[in-house]
């Protein structure tokens, strides 16, 4: 049976939680399936370098454009666009536009299944849904096969606000390689990191926009110690804004941002506290994965987040809107080591028990193949 032709369209292609399950899709699916991916920002790409080399997987230039103004002209070029396809698979706000093209000219004959993926909100919505939006996306939505997302907050938001019927909506957690995180981390796997004796690590993988609220995160690691170093993992529009505030809070020489670096298994380890200061989440990935690595966690109560951890962590999910306990969370655990240990133990096991990637990627198999009208899509697990 020849290759599905698949086609991605992305708010963005940089790395970050939705891209990284994205991509460990296309490496799972390998030969089964050819790619091409279209980004609202056609200049945020960097993902790319996670796909495997013999994935077959394109970024044209001259495909129709995500980006624009509502219109019949565009989204017309972009049914035409559609109809090589056998699939697509649209994510997030960012391209709601294709979904909506696909929708309206939903009668025309020769067109290919959509599943939309919904993972959260950026900084305009985190706070409160835009109405406009959610009428936009409550019809574009409309001719959708199947919407995903990961988390209980999500699946609420589809049905109720959306309005979508509950048997299209599929709620599948992400899951990750969990015995891969559970390694030893590679020395040189941090350009520039080599830890002092004494020295607690915090860290924090993120795309460095505002919704993540990193500032925050730098005001508390120097409230928590002359001793904690912290490092950023990510790429975005953010970082001179958190370097700044670093700077203000005499942090500069304690921070390492080191842009973006494939393959978190080789450096999560690495840290001693994994931290998440964000504003809005849902179901992110790079928790999971500090939970595999054995990292305890301090993070905002925001998304699945704080049912997500074990429950010897639950303590150190903190309201978004009290900075002074999410501070002092990361202090407790900064000054007290085998509470780390101990913490970390309890996030790894429950890692292992409930977010191993095999499920996700049988549940993904399943929709896209019924999706392709093939019963068996992707190799065996």
């Amino acid at each position: 049976m020849r290759p599905a032709k698949i086609l991605h369209l992305h708010s963005t292609f940089n790395l970050g939680g939705k891209e990284a399950r994205a991509v460990r899709l296309m490496n799972h699916f390998g030969r089964h399936a050819e790619h091409v991916i279209l980004s609202a920002e056609p200049d945020s790409l960097s993902a790319r370098d996670a796909i495997d080399a013999d994935v077959k997987v394109s970024f044209p230039k001259d495909a129709p454009s995500l980006a624009g103004k509502p219109s019949l002209p565009r989204y017309r070029e972009l049914v035409s666009y559609y109809r090589q396809f056998d699939l697509i698979l649209s994510y997030n706000w960012g391209s709601m536009d294709g979904v909506m093209a696909r929708t309206l000219f939903t009668r025309i004959e020769g067109l290919p299944p959509l599943i939309h993926h919904e993972d959260g909100f950026n900084e305009d919505e985190h706070k409160k849904l835009n109405w406009k939006r959610n009428l936009f996306r409550k019809f574009a939505l409309g001719s959708s096969q199947a919407i995903v997302v990961p988390s209980e907050r999500l699946e609420k938001i589809a049905t109720d606000i959306w309005k979508q019927p509950i048997q299209k909506v599929q709620r599948i957690p992400n899951g990750i390689d969990v015995k891969r995180f559970a390694k030893k981390p590679q020395r040189g796997a941090l350009p520039g990191f080599k830890k002092s004796k004494d020295e607690i690590v915090v860290g924090t993988l993120a795309g460095l926009r505002s919704v993540k609220n990193l500032p925050r995160l730098v005001r508390a690691c120097a409230a928590a110690g002359d001793n904690v170093r912290l490092i950023i993992v990510g790429e975005g529009p953010e970082k001179d804004a958190i370097q700044a505030e670093a700077r203000r809070c005499n942090m500069e020489d304690r921070l390492l941002m080191p842009g973006f670096l494939p393959d978190p298994a080789r450096y999560v380890g690495l840290f001693d506290i994994f931290a998440l200061s964000s504003d809005s989440e849902q179901f992110p990935i790079s928790l999971i994965e500090a939970m595999s690595a054995g990292c305890p966690v301090v993070a905002t109560d925001v998304g699945d987040i704080s049912t997500m951890v074990s429950q010897a962590n639950k303590g150190f999910i903190k309201p978004a809107t009290d900075e002074k306990q999410f501070a002092e969370a990361l202090t407790t655990l900064v000054q007290h080591a085998q509470l780390r240990e101990d913490t970390g133990q309890q996030n790894r096991l429950k890692a292992q028990a409930e977010y191993n990637e095999t499920k996700m990627l049988a549940r993904y198999a399943i929709l896209y193949g019924h999706a392709l009208g093939r019963r068996n899509f992707g190799p065996k697990l």
